[in-house]
């Protein structure tokens, strides 16, 4: 693997002469398995060798003692590369840059091998004193995975506030400590956010008091913020700034011809995220001009004809962009590790574009382009359940709120003295 990167045949001898010289050839493999650059691999193989005469120097003769001369080298090698002046922002970008190989080659050969990294959130923040509760919420009130992500995010949320007031026993919870976290969260997060945040709170309170955790039934005590139905107004953009945001897309590049083909299933099927990242190619049905979108968020799946356009976005993506991988997924990440793209990155590249386009929008993402598809099937007088039915709204009161937006009927009126509209 190695004569893939070095012409001459004295550095690759000289790399596999290394004491840990297997060790890192082991890793390039699986770095080029990845997906990896030549470039990256290039770059990061010096550095490995490197770490392996510091550490023998420092006494170092089996794999096992590599990990504790990690924060060593990585220090001694900001000092050879960064200057006194050199900001302490770049220092730690210099420190990353060089820790990051080391520590994934220990990883791939060492199993107990932990290393520096990110601080993995618990899944459950009251492990300790509720353990049960997400089993609850899976066995007991059948929620999907998806939505007991939304549970350990506002627990979480709650757990740090509880932190900040030194408060660690959920037995001591008092109406004014619940009242003090929705104030202090309410002024971060949009109405729709806090809501979701006090049902799920109350749903967890409930279970305080069922399993004895909590001497007290404190649900009651948190109220839903007053909001109004129907009072916000889509995220939908017209159609002609959707030409604008497709003309920006640079479809030369595998990324471009992979998010074109993203943008046009989100406007022209409503699709949600979830549903774009979730596609694999046997939802692509050629022969009978087909496009088949599984698992919904109401349980179904469903069937649309495959437009033209769309489908030759997806072909140039397929031999063009997409990686050469077994996995059946249609997306896929545009660097390594070469892995399907996920629904947060679908929302963040119709934002980015959004962005670009310089197109004025509310949150823009995903369900902007979703909204707009909505749009302008209400413009084009389709009633609510043919509108309903064909993104894939679980309740007919989810479309009501396009209705209210009579984008011609409204424009009669501002022109004219509106007796014809009315």
């Amino acid at each position: 693997m190695l004569e893939h990167y070095y012409v001459r045949p004295e550095t690759v001898d000289r790399v596999r002469s290394s004491w840990i010289g297997e060790a890192v050839e082991k890793y390039v493999t699986w770095l080029a398995d990845r997906g990896h650059s030549s470039r990256t691999i290039y770059r990061r193989i010096p550095i490995l060798v490197r770490f392996g005469h510091f550490a023998r120097d420092r006494g170092a003769t089996e794999l096992e003692q590599l990990a504790e001369h990690v924060e060593p080298f990585v220090q001694e090698w900001i000092r050879d590369h960064a200057g006194a002046k050199t900001p302490s922002l770049r220092r730690k970008r210099i420190g990353r840059d060089v820790r990051n190989p080391i520590q994934q080659m220990l990883k791939l050969l060492l199993p107990d091998y932990v290393g520096l990294g990110r601080t993995h959130k618990p899944e459950n923040p009251f492990q300790e004193q509720a353990p049960g509760f997400l089993a609850y919420l899976r066995e007991e009130k059948g929620l999907r995975e998806a939505s007991i992500r939304h549970y350990r995010h506002y627990l979480r949320r709650f757990a740090s506030y509880l932190q900040t007031v030194k408060l660690t026993d959920l037995n001591h919870l008092a109406p004014a400590i619940l009242s003090g976290f929705v104030a202090e969260y309410g002024q971060r997060v949009a109405l729709s956010s806090l809501g979701n945040c006090c049902g799920a709170l109350r749903v967890f309170l409930r279970y305080l008091y069922r399993e004895g955790v909590s001497s007290k039934d404190l649900s009651n005590v948190v109220e839903y913020p007053q909001s109004f139905r129907l009072s916000g107004i889509p995220r939908s953009i017209t159609w002609e700034q959707v030409r604008e945001v497709l003309a920006v897309v640079d479809r030369r590049t595998p990324v471009g011809k992979r998010d074109y083909a993203i943008l046009l299933l989100l406007v022209t099927y409503g699709l949600r995220a979830r549903e774009v990242a979730a596609l694999t190619l046997d939802d692509l049905d050629w022969r009978n001009s087909r496009l088949r979108v599984p698992e919904r968020k109401e349980g179904h799946s469903t069937a649309y004809p495959l437009s033209p356009i769309v489908g030759e976005a997806f072909v140039d993506y397929l031999k063009n962009g997409r990686p050469k991988t077994q996995d059946r997924h249609c997306f896929f990440r545009g660097i390594a590790p070469r892995l399907p793209i996920g629904h947060a990155a679908v929302s963040t590249r119709a934002g980015h574009y959004l962005r670009k386009a310089g197109i004025q929008v509310p949150r823009p993402g995903s369900h902007t382009l979703r909204h707009t598809c909505v749009q302008k099937l209400i413009d084009a007088d389709f009633d609510l359940k043919t509108i309903g039915d064909y993104v894939g709204h679980r309740s007919p009161a989810s479309t009501q709120i396009y209705s209210k937006v009579a984008i011609e009927a409204l424009r009669q009126v501002a022109l004219g003295d509106g007796e014809e509209a009315l």
